[in-house]
């Protein structure tokens, strides 16, 4: 392999970032769990926990508000110079945001700052791109580089190693938040790593990572040719190479409205049953009948990133033989059974099983970016690409909000309704796929 086509990859800015998110999560969950336990230490211990889970509950409430809302200001802007001007500025700008953002909560951790300093860091995440604009920046880098037949694998390949660097990250940041507490502050040490992460990564992005061009042949991707023919409308493979010139000309590709509208749709309610239960599932984990620790945390996050490499393999195996929109409806179906059995979880284990079953989870929404980038130009892909990460964006702040409040009013009665609703959000979901 060429040293041209290995700078090409964007698999170190994902798999560093994602490193640096886990970090970041675990340690932002259990400095704000720990801060409201402070608050509330002279209330009796059932009293406590149910406080303590409604505080932090309101927490995540807004800080999700800014963080989702934010965006809007910027990302759009950002994303048409990433198609206009050059394809590294929208990563480059939201990398600047996450240092900036999570130098926050290590200030805030040292100097003993109020919890609520953390909405001014997430409003500058957000104004800076924050993941809306980084992921779709992203995703146009790993579509522009590979053909169609190719492209659900190559965009499932980004999306295990983000999968496998969260698991790596998620398992090391409960033994990094308490490992060091005796010399250090909770969450110092973890936060650092967090910050040195995204350094490298925007280190990485903005004077080593290159641009691939549409045509650029690398050993991991097709032909030259089939790149090029990959941006056509109805390109399938090599026998339609054999078709006269006229018909193989660079037209504009129309593309059929009605499917990227089902696609759109398909992935917005998905992302909602995603994203509703993803809300609410921390919450769950550290009150009664889990209760549980840093440590234990960590591992139940390695447990969710395994689906990354699990839907890797799947989409590896179910793609010589079933179609992108059979591969879709594989991993709803593999959410679905598995977020109804967290419904009812009680011990441990049954965590893991609920965890082991959405093995297929992940599937969905690569595949659904691959169906699009079918259905239009390579010079759009930036454009498209936003637009819906900006709905997934918006679907998740609005889904966050209710669903904390619903995770607030069935507490005491039945905790594990919100995975229920996430259960018929995604059956829901099928029906713009048949």
């Amino acid at each position: 392999a060429s040293p041209e086509c290995f700078l090409r990859w964007v698999e170190p800015v994902v798999a560093g970032s994602q490193v640096a998110s886990a970090f970041y999560d675990t340690a932002l969950l259990l400095v704000v769990k720990n801060f409201y336990n402070q608050t509330n230490s002279t209330a009796l211990s059932q009293v406590l926990e149910d406080a303590q889970q409604k505080a932090v509950s309101n927490f995540y409430i807004i800080y999700n508000l800014v963080l989702g809302l934010s965006p809007l200001v910027s990302a759009y802007g950002l994303s048409k110079l990433g198609d206009k001007v050059h394809r590294k500025i929208p990563i480059c700008v939201s990398l600047l945001g996450y240092l900036g953002s999570k130098s926050v909560l290590l200030l805030l951790i040292l100097l003993d700052w109020p919890i609520e300093v953390m909405y001014g860091a997430a409003a500058f995440n957000g104004l800076t791109g924050g993941f809306t604009t980084f992921w779709a920046g992203i995703m146009a880098l790993g579509s522009l580089g590979s053909s169609e037949s190719r492209r659900s694998l190559r965009l499932i390949i980004i999306e295990m190693v983000y999968g496998l660097a969260g698991f790596l990250g998620s398992i090391a940041s409960g033994y990094l938040f308490v490992g060091f507490s005796y010399h250090f502050r909770e969450g110092t040490v973890l936060v650092s790593c967090s910050i040195a992460c995204y350094a490298f990564c925007f280190l990485y992005s903005a004077f080593v990572l290159t641009v691939p061009k549409p045509a650029a042949s690398c050993p991991d991707k097709d032909k030259s040719v089939e790149e090029a023919g990959s941006q056509l409308p109805g390109h399938t493979g090599g026998a339609e190479s054999t078709q006269p010139s006229e018909s193989s000309s660079q037209t504009p590709v129309t593309p059929s409205k009605l499917i990227i509208i089902m696609l759109f749709v398909a992935a917005i309610l998905y992302d909602l049953a995603v994203v509703g239960a993803m809300n609410v599932l921390p919450l769950f984990l550290i009150r009664e009948p889990l209760s549980w620790n840093a440590v234990e945390i960590g591992h139940g996050n390695a447990a969710g990133y395994m689906i990354f490499i699990t839907s890797f393999l799947g989409v590896l195996v179910f793609s010589k033989c079933f179609k992108d929109i059979t591969m879709i409806m594989i991993g709803v179906v593999s959410f679905s059974a598995g977020i109804l059995i967290m419904a009812f979880v009680q011990w441990t284990f049954l965590f893991y099983i609920a965890r082991a079953v959405m093995l297929f989870a992940l599937i969905p929404l690569p595949t659904i970016r691959s169906m699009l980038s079918k259905h239009v130009e390579g010079s759009s892909y930036g454009k498209v690409f936003f637009l819906l990460q900006l709905s997934l964006v918006i679907t998740g702040v609005v889904t966050s909000t209710a669903y904390n409040k619903i995770y607030q009013s069935t507490l005491n009665w039945y905790s594990g309704f919100c995975f229920v609703l996430s259960f018929l959000a995604g059956c829901l979901s099928l029906l713009p796929l048949r």
